[in-house]
């Protein structure tokens, strides 16, 4: 049962909620980002271009048929963004990343965008998931799932080795060190249906390339992508 709100509002006072983008303290029913700093992260709008105009769908030309590339928001080192996906990674703030799939789930709906038939997280190897404890990208596909209302399936792509981290790598090394380490572990959820690949970040897009190539091969019929964040190449 719900705590009254005299008994909810003094418990905030000795154990505050507080904005997991500025660390200031969340007023009654804002949902773990505050008012303020929603109406500030930079949103790229992406969704409302064209494919033609938008500069991540360019990324894939000429590499891979990808029909919407999609991201929420602009990375920007020492900014918003960049503090709330380290709390999402490295903090275990799993609600970081169902929190802004939910608003964006609910944006790509209200614009059109639900043509899709699965969500599928990129994975993580079982190394690096067993000692993180959750991959940041399922938390993102668990909110897109609901503002989008289409399913998702975290075990349909399997990160088959080990590999190292992408930060200091080049596009022609990242490519290199992903091309060949995902298979599709349930091919028979892909056959004729236009799945959507879903990240944290999207730099190179090497990693969203190697996953897209190898689900169009199983028989997807589409494949488009979506991150949180996108950052300048």
């Amino acid at each position: 049962m719900p705590l009254p709100a005299i008994f909810s509002d003094f418990a905030s006072l000795v154990f505050p909620r507080v904005c997991l983008a500025c660390q200031q303290p969340l007023a009654r029913g804002e949902d773990h980002i505050c008012t303020d700093c929603r109406a500030q992260l930079p949103y790229t709008d992406y969704h409302q271009l064209p494919p033609t105009d938008n500069p991540l769908s360019r990324r894939f030309w000429g590499k891979v048929p990808v029909t919407h590339a999609l991201s929420y928001l602009r990375f920007q080192k020492h900014g918003r963004v960049q503090h709330l996906l380290h709390q999402l990674k490295y903090r275990g703030q799993q609600d970081v990343g169902r929190v802004l799939g939910r608003w964006y789930g609910q944006e790509l709906a209200e614009a059109g965008y639900s043509n899709f038939d699965l969500l599928v997280p990129v994975p993580l190897h079982a190394r690096k998931l067993a000692k993180r404890g959750y991959n940041q990208a399922d938390s993102f596909a668990a909110g897109l799932s609901v503002g989008l209302q289409c399913p998702w399936e975290p075990a349909a792509l399997r990160r088959v080795a080990y590999t190292d981290s992408q930060t200091r790598k080049n596009r022609l090394q990242r490519w290199q060190n992903v091309a060949t380490v995902f298979e599709v572990a349930q091919p028979d959820l892909l056959n004729g249906r236009h799945v959507l690949v879903v990240d944290d970040v999207l730099t190179t897009g090497a990693t969203l390339e190697a996953c897209a190539v190898v689900l169009l091969a199983a028989g997807a019929r589409e494949v488009s992508i979506v991150t949180i964040a996108t950052a300048d190449r």
